[in-house]
Order: structure tokens, then C-alpha cells, then sequence
């Protein structure tokens, strides 16, 4: 199945702009179960790669990470790069965004990352990427930092299968309609020896078939 290049993904989602958060109706309640399993409120230093608008980092920042741990997010996309620093400007030095040419990033030398965190961007990447993404999320955790992944899974009910099997149709059509994202199971790619699940659920909204999955950095 074919993946956007990352020059197409930082088209589109440069061309999605704001209407990313309109994705809200099938992803909040997978992120929503994320944000209670990895136990942000314990976070010292945040990593997220793909940041979109910054909604889910303002929530964090906002709501659940103590006063003085730190955010930083990448994101392939200029504009929401752009929308995610208006968003976050009023956290100041504890909120840093950045613009990436497609690698997840890693740890500067002055970080100690305890939570990697990515939102429905593993479930768009090549499978090349997807293992570099783990590679570097990897090299970017502290020893028993948290990896924390939400995703577009596969389907397990009928009602879910026809969602998804109309969203395939499209996908093979023209993958930039569903933003190049396709179903995935994390754990195909998270696991010994390099992790420890900690928490695996699946969670459907509106038919849309969701995985989340939080492992332990060994």
C-alpha cells in the first residue's frame, strides 16, 4: 500500500491547516484513554512528533503536566508548526515547536525525555519510517521513559470493517482525502526486547477503530 513521500504529507497537511482538529470526532477518545494511561501527571519532559495545531500539547500543558516539565513537538507541516506556536505562546520557554523535514526527532543533549509522544502519525508513515520513528523514540527516552502511540487500528466488528473498508476505497483512489493515514497494529512494531507494553486498548468512535499503546522504554 502505498505512503505519502514526505513532500506530499507536508503538502497536505499544510492545505488541512486548522481542519487537522476536525479529526477530533473518531481520535479524542482514543487520546483521551492515552492521557490517562501514561500518566503525564508524573512527566518531566515531553517529546511529541507530529504536533499538529498543538491541541493536544495545550491540553497537557494546560490541564495535566506538572508546572515545571517541559513540551517540545515537531511537526513535517510549516502551518502547524505556525498554529501550534500561537497556540502555545502563552506557556512560553516550557513549549517549544519546531519545523522537521519528516525524521521524528531525537533527545538535545540537555534533555531527559520520560514521554515520546505520537498521535495518529505512525498509522501514515512507510514502514521504513515507522521503524526509524521507534528507532528514535527510542534513543530519545530515558531508560523506563514512556512510549505513548495512538493509531487508526484494524477492524474487529462488522460495523468497523465497513468503515474501514470504505475508507481503503478512498485511500486507494486518492490517499491525500484521508490524509495518507491507513489502519496499523502497533504492536506488530512495539515490543521486546527494546520495549515493555504497559497498556494496549482499542477504542471505536463513530465506527472508526482505534489502538493505544503504552510501552516502557527497556
Amino acid at each position: 500500500m502505498r505512503t505519502l513521500t514526505h513532500r506530499e504529507a507536508r503538502s497536505v497537511y499544510d492545505r488541512i491547516g486548522s481542519w487537522q482538529d476536525s479529526q477530533a470526532f473518531y481520535e479524542d477518545r482514543a487520546v483521551r484513554e492515552l492521557t490517562r494511561l501514561a500518566r503525564f501527571g508524573e512527566a518531566t519532559s515531553v517529546l511529541e512528533f507530529g504536533c499538529g495545531t498543538g491541541r493536544y500539547a495545550h491540553r497537557l500543558l494546560s490541564e495535566i503536566l506538572p508546572d515545571e516539565s517541559r513540551y517540545r513537538g515537531v511537526d513535517i507541516s510549516p502551518t502547524m508548526v505556525e498554529l501550534a506556536r500561537q497556540k502555545l505562546e502563552r506557556f512560553g520557554a516550557r513549549a517549544e515547536v519546531e519545523c522537521s523535514e519528516g525524521a521524528a526527532p531525537t533527545a538535545r543533549n540537555d534533555e531527559r525525555i520520560d514521554r515520546f509522544v505520537s498521535n495518529y502519525v505512525l498509522d501514515l508513515l512507510s514502514e521504513p519510517d515507522i521503524r526509524g520513528a521507534l528507532d528514535a523514540a527510542h534513543a530519545a527516552l530515558v531508560p523506563g521513559g514512556l512510549l505513548c502511540l495512538t493509531s487508526l487500528s484494524v477492524a474487529e466488528k462488522w460495523a468497523s470493517r465497513f468503515v474501514l473498508g470504505s475508507w481503503s476505497l478512498v485511500r486507494s483512489i486518492h490517499p491525500a482525502i484521508v490524509g495518507g493515514c491507513r489502519p496499523l497494529s502497533l504492536l506488530d512494531y512495539v515490543g521486546p526486547p527494546r520495549w515493555e507494553v504497559l497498556e494496549e486498548r482499542r477504542v471505536v468512535q463513530f465506527g472508526v477503530p482505534s489502538q493505544v499503546v503504552v510501552a516502557s522504554r527497556l
